[in-house]
């Protein structure tokens, strides 16, 4: 079999894979999605809790600051 025959073959099967990869290839399409009860929010589970409000802690800086200054290269 001849070089060129032989690549031109080869082109072809190349382009044949790629076209049905493409053929194949499922991507979301834009859609709305519904909730089932109508109220329009994300369902929780029946197991979800009622969580407290969460207040910022204000010590969190500093113990970010004291891990930044631990984490040098150590002489």
């Amino acid at each position: 079999m001849k070089l060129e025959l032989a690549r031109g073959l080869f082109v072809v099967g190349a382009l044949g894979v790629a076209s049905l990869a493409m053929a194949a290839w499922e991507q979301p399409r834009p859609q709305i999605l519904s909730a089932v009860h109508g109220e329009g929010q994300c369902a929780l589970p029946r197991v979800a809790k009622a969580e407290l409000p969460v207040r910022p802690d204000h010590d969190l800086l500093l113990l970010m600051f004291g891990l930044a200054q631990g984490s040098g290269p150590q002489h």
